[in-house]
C-alpha cells in the first residue's frame, strides 16, 4: 500500500512540476500572466487558453490561494483549502498524463 501511495505522490509532484514549467514559461515568452480563462480572439487562440489553463491550472490555483492568503483581504481558510485539494488532484491527471507519454515514448 505505501508503494501505491508513492507512486500517487510521484505523479502529482510530476503534475506540480510540468504545470509551474509551463506557465513560467508561458509568461516568459508571451510577456502575459497565465490565467485560467478559455475566452480568445480567434478559435485557434481560444483552444491555445484552454490548453494552457488545463496544463497550468494547478499551479495557478496554488499560487492564486497563496497569494490571497498574503493580502489583507485575504480567502477564508477552507476555501483555500479546498483549491489546494482540487489543485493537487487536477495535478494528478496532468502528472499522470505526461508520465504516460514520456513512457509511450521510452
Amino acid at each position: 500500500m505505501s508503494n501505491d501511495l508513492v507512486l500517487a505522490l510521484f505523479i502529482i509532484a510530476v503534475g506540480i512540476s510540468v504545470a509551474g514549467v509551463s506557465a513560467h514559461l508561458y509568461q516568459y515568452i508571451l510577456r502575459a500572466p497565465a490565467v485560467l480563462s478559455y475566452t480568445g480572439k480567434t478559435y485557434l487562440s481560444s483552444l491555445g487558453n484552454l490548453f494552457i489553463s488545463f496544463v497550468c491550472g494547478p499551479y495557478i490555483m496554488l499560487n492564486l490561494g497563496f497569494n490571497n492568503s498574503q493580502e489583507e483581504v485575504s480567502l477564508p481558510k477552507l476555501f483555500v483549502l479546498l483549491a489546494a485539494l482540487i489543485a493537487f488532484g487536477w495535478a494528478f491527471i496532468t502528472g499522470l498524463m505526461f508520465m504516460s507519454i514520456y513512457l509511450a515514448f521510452v
